[in-house]
């Protein structure tokens, strides 16, 4: 239902920043929506994002449960556009076919890419088949009718309900970047497309365990994918111990964080992953937050950390170990780590939550942060060219605890605006804040 270390030359450690200000320009609720009780949510995939900025326009990708409607495919996207006078839905699926939430991108001011995976099941199937496609729609003018855009996956890839999927656009070449999991192999199939959906090349990536939940950036044809391990507990005595104390059968856990690359899409397939995070001996939890990728092409990553997944599992196997997450940035160059840092320590009274990468018109790149605790926030830190010192509140009402923005990676313009999607009035309420940055100089 749905209702109204290493040091680099760019890298300048402990340099400020030339934020003037930072002003709040509105605080709105966009729509609530019924929990559809499959395990997603409006926020499920969020390494890509359901918010697009096109000009002066913003689009928001919502979700909706069907009432009576069985899962898991329970739900369909309505495409909403914020006017003066509140959120309109302008577009909307007929049929409730969607498990997951469709991500949106764009390459111009009047492109809108919206990804669907409609299940091609009676209602309630589990794991049924879907078909994995873009919709197409040119928003200049109304009425806002779409156009179905099917990419060549090369193969029979086995796609489900469980999509796992990325999506990237970049708005220079105009082309999109699609991924999806296969939910035999757990490969990750890939589809390089031009803005009309012509299939330029695909091919699949290979992760040394199960990896979801993918941010994927495109830059003048170079892929870059950073994927979260997504797997069963596989120490058979935790996993023995957390039933015996909580008698809950799911027990995925997440603590390798994966990243690949290539220079060239149309040329060279994904190298082989390496690991940027690893909390496999001390049963941790790693969240990939998000990924950058800087004009010479190093990839910036933001993640969460924490050394042991639960107090419960501390309690029995690591006493002495934190369960507090800390928000680490890591820089890659050419398949290497070169540079790591804290960018905020978790503690008794702050801990960092959702943060993701906001790109302005001079190149200035900051990270948008929840910090969770007593009295939580959402603050703003320069990453790039160089790392502040100090977080810069937003002066919000009502901080966001977990969010996603009009991303670059998915073809917005770097802009002084944030805009932002996500929860902060109520867990069944996705709210919308416009933000706007003052920079000197």
């Amino acid at each position: 239902m749905f209702t109204s270390c290493l040091f680099l030359g760019a890298f300048l450690f402990g340099s400020e920043d030339n934020l003037g200000n930072v002003s709040v320009v509105s605080e709105e609720d966009v729509y609530s929506f019924v929990n559809p009780n499959n395990g997603s949510g409006p926020l499920w995939s969020f390494g890509c994002t359901s918010i697009a900025r096109l000009g002066e326009r913003v689009f928001v990708s919502a979700m909706e449960t069907g009432e009576g409607v069985p899962p898991l495919s329970n739900t369909r996207w309505r495409l909403l556009e914020r006017h003066k006078d509140g959120w309109r839905m302008v577009s909307e699926a007929k049929e409730y076919r969607q498990r997951e939430p469709c991500s949106l991108a764009t390459v111009s001011d009047n492109r809108l890419f919206l990804y669907v995976n409609d299940s091609q099941m009676p209602p309630g199937t589990h794991y049924g088949r879907c078909e994995p496609h873009l919709l197409f729609f040119d928003v200049s003018s109304p009425p806002f009718a779409w156009i179905k855009l099917m990419p060549y996956w090369g193969s029979q890839p086995t796609f489900t309900d469980h999509s796992y999927r990325g999506f990237a656009a970049d708005r220079n070449r105009g082309e999109l970047l699609m991924l999806n999991i296969d939910a035999k192999t757990s490969i990750q199939h890939w589809c390089l497309l031009t803005r009309g959906a012509l299939t330029l090349r695909n091919g699949s990536v290979s992760f040394p365990i199960r990896a979801c939940y993918p941010q994927v950036a495109l830059k003048n044809r170079a892929g870059y994918i950073l994927a979260i391990g997504d797997i069963v507990e596989p120490v058979e005595e935790w996993r023995k111990y957390k039933f015996e104390q909580t008698q809950r059968e799911w027990d995925y856990v997440f603590r390798i964080l994966y990243f690949t690359w290539t220079p060239d899409l149309m040329t060279q397939d994904f190298a082989p992953p390496i690991e940027i995070a690893n909390v496999d001996a001390t049963g941790g939890y790693i969240t990939n937050q998000d990924l950058w990728i800087a004009p010479n092409g190093d990839a910036y990553i933001m993640y969460t950390e924490r050394a042991v997944q639960s107090e419960l599992l501390r309690d029995r196997f690591f006493p002495g170990k934190s369960t507090i997450s800390s928000l680490y940035l890591a820089v890659v160059r050419d398949g290497k780590i070169i540079e790591r840092r804290v960018l905020i320590e978790g503690s008794a009274s702050v801990e960092p939550g959702t943060a993701r990468f906001h790109v302005a018109p001079k190149g200035n790149v900051w990270a948008v942060i929840y910090l969770g605790g007593p009295s939580p926030s959402n603050v703003l830190m320069q990453v790039y060219p160089a790392v502040s010192e100090k977080p810069v509140p937003i002066p919000l009402r009502a901080p966001f605890s977990n969010f996603c923005l009009a991303t670059v990676r998915a073809g917005n313009r770097p802009s002084n605006t944030l805009d932002i999607l996500g929860t902060s009035t109520s867990d069944n309420t996705m709210s919308y804040a416009e933000v706007r940055l003052k920079t000197e100089g």
